[in-house]
């Protein structure tokens, strides 16, 4: 495994982020092929094992029960907390009824405290805002979260899927009233989905802002044929609506890359996110170890020129997917 600062911070964190949305109790929640903690514990020690120092959850994750099994695994498997870094978000609903989500103030502080008590730390490494929220001020939120920071429950704060225009506008108020700054982007990025490119990454590597795409894989999309399902893509009514018919093209090109290279196809479609110069590290997901064995095989692949080109002379521009 090999490593690399998150942006411009000193952090260091793996090439790779293992994805914890897997993990959690099938009847809490919305999804019920999460893993349980038996089964999410074998894939954390084999990610630990391979160098993967990078974990990444969220509160809601089958409600909170991913945030529980992540921390019951790591205190089972005896990982010192130096050894990881842990990232979680906020903003998801956690309860009904009003302030049981968002980003208001009372939200993050609430939930910071929710997601320590869960992982069993007193701090995490990198928190997340999980979504831009259209009803709290986004100075409310930002005040909050550089609140949480010096009182030592993060040591740094992260966002996720936005417009450019609002992460560019959360560090221009962070810089303007000396608010703890955003040092992360986890977005939408992977060759079915590259709106990325056309704003985001640019204004990322240009903030020094680390970058952990989300869904590197699409969803499984390019990791086997396009007409075949698994238990996940059957019942991820979100993942539906992230991909379409014309991205079929793509996902034969990345197969009839790795049967030619000799490789798995997931190793492909890694290989080529981590081709960009402003991807940190992509997170992914497993349901199965020997998941893990195609994605760790992904760092050490070296797409050339050629075959990315022909991965990417397929694609079909997309509306923004993923958030509003």
């Amino acid at each position: 495994m090999r490593y690399t600062r998150l942006g411009s911070t000193g952090l260091q964190v793996s090439a790779l982020s293992l994805g914890c949305m897997s993990f959690g109790d099938p009847t809490r929640g919305k999804h019920d092929w999460t893993l349980d903690l038996d089964a999410s514990r074998s894939i954390i020690r084999k990610a630990l094992d391979a160098g993967i120092n990078f974990l990444d959850t969220a509160n809601t994750y089958s409600d909170g029960s991913s945030e529980e099994i992540v921390g019951q695994a790591l205190r089972d498997l005896g990982t010192r907390r130096d050894d990881v870094v842990i990232a979680t978000k906020v903003f998801s609903r956690m309860r009904p009824g009003p302030n049981g989500a968002g980003l208001s103030r009372r939200a993050i502080l609430a939930e910071m405290d929710n997601s320590l008590r869960r992982l069993q730390v007193d701090h995490v490494d990198l928190y997340q805002i999980h979504r831009w929220d259209y009803e709290t001020p986004i100075e409310e939120t930002l005040e909050a979260l550089h609140d949480v920071v010096k009182a030592g429950k993060a040591r740094y704060i992260g966002a996720s899927s936005m417009y450019a225009w609002q992460f560019s506008k959360a560090l221009h108020l962070a810089d303007l009233h000396g608010w703890t700054r955003f040092v992360s982007m986890q977005n939408h990025y992977n060759l079915l989905h590259r709106e990325e490119e056309r704003e985001m990454l640019p204004l990322c590597a240009d903030e020094g802002i680390g970058v952990i795409p989300w869904s590197p894989l699409a969803r499984g999309r390019l990791t086997r044929p396009w007409d075949s399902a698994t238990a996940r893509s059957e019942t991820d009514e979100f993942g539906k609506t992230l991909y379409g018919e014309e991205d079929r093209v793509i996902t034969e090109r990345v197969l009839e890359v790795a049967e030619r290279r000799g490789v798995a196809p997931a190793s492909v479609a890694l290989a080529w996110v981590l081709r960009n110069p402003a991807v940190t590290a992509p997170i992914i997901g497993v349901s199965r170890a020997e998941q893990l064995d195609a994605l760790l095989a992904g760092v050490d692949l070296t797409l050339d020129d050629e075959d990315a080109a022909y991965l990417e002379a397929a694609y079909v521009p997309h509306a923004p997917v993923g958030f509003k």
